[in-house]
């Protein structure tokens, strides 16, 4: 198993590219001016694209928040300064409990 998230992204990403998929969905990462980030991926035509959970805002501070939901088909996740990597690592979280459920 990957432990390097952004290996494992693109890992993540190149198994779901079949010549058409990648044509139409993907990855965006973006920032936000409050300041934060913003996750978008596809789920659309995977395996995993029935999947449906919202975690809600969690706020700690102003400067400590995140929220993620999978609806329609995109994992959708936002988050302070210094949750990029958390963020990317939920997702893997998700995936993973389905791929390699307990």
């Amino acid at each position: 198993m990957n432990n390097n998230i952004l290996e494992w992204i693109q890992e993540w990403y190149s198994s779901e590219c079949d010549g058409d998929w990648e044509h139409t969905y993907g990855i965006k990462i973006e920032t936000l001016d409050n300041p934060g980030w913003v996750v978008n991926i596809q789920l659309h035509e995977t395996e995993y694209e029935d999947i449906e959970l919202d975690s809600g805002l969690i706020e700690n501070s102003e400067h400590d928040w995140y929220s993620f939901r999978i609806e329609n088909s995109v994992f959708n996740a936002a988050g302070d300064l210094s949750k990029l990597e958390f963020l990317l690592k939920k997702f893997r979280e998700i995936i993973e409990s389905v791929k390699y459920p307990n």
